[in-house]
C-alpha cells in the first residue's frame, strides 16, 4: 500500500522503511536541510517541524506515522524568509551559531498558531523544550513579542 504525506505544500510518496525518522526522510531523501539534528531524543528542539500545524520533534517521529498528514518545515513557513518571526528574529539579532533556530522559529511559529498574544509566560513555557546553546533566550522572547504584535497587525 502507498502512503504519502504533504509536505510544504507538495504531496511525497513515503518510499522508506516506516521507521524511519521524519528528519532524516526530510534531511536525507528530500534534501530539506533546514531542520536540524540535535540530540536524536527529542529533548533539545532543533529538529521541530510542523504537523497539521502543531510543532512536533521530527527526529522521533516515524515518518511512516504521517500518512496522509500535513507537514512544514522552515523551509515551508514562507516562499521567501519573510514570515514576521524570521523578520523578528533578524530585527531582534537572535542568531547567533544558527544551528537551533529552525527549530526555535518552528516551535514559536506553532505557539502562535495557537496563540496569537501570548504573556512572556507562556512564551516561556512554550519555548522551554529549545535549547539554545548561545544562551539567546531574552532575544528570542522579544523576537516572539514583536512577531505576535506584527501579526497581530495583518489581521
Amino acid at each position: 500500500m502507498n502512503k504519502s504525506i504533504t509536505i510544504n505544500g507538495k504531496s511525497v510518496e513515503i518510499d522508506v522503511d516506516e521507521n524511519m525518522p521524519l528528519l532524516w526522510f526530510l534531511r536525507d531523501r528530500l534534501e530539506y536541510t533546514g531542520t536540524k539534528f540535535g540530540c536524536g531524543s527529542g529533548m533539545c528542539g532543533a529538529c521541530t517541524v510542523h504537523l497539521n500545524g502543531q510543532a512536533i520533534r521530527s527526529c522521533v517521529t516515524p515518518v511512516g506515522s504521517l500518512a496522509n498528514q500535513e507537514i512544514t518545515t522552515i523551509e515551508g513557513l514562507s516562499e521567501d524568509g519573510d514570515h514576521p518571526l524570521q523578520k523578528a528574529w533578524l530585527d531582534n539579532r537572535v542568531p547567533q551559531c544558527g544551528y537551533c533556530q529552525a527549530g526555535q522559529i518552528m516551535n514559536a511559529a506553532g505557539l502562535l498558531n495557537s496563540n496569537q498574544s501570548p504573556s512572556d509566560q507562556e512564551i516561556e513555557n512554550a519555548m522551554q523544550g529549545n535549547i539554545c546553546r548561545c544562551g539567546t533566550y531574552q532575544r528570542i522572547k522579544q523576537a516572539i513579542r514583536d512577531a505576535a504584535d506584527e501579526l497581530a497587525k495583518e489581521v
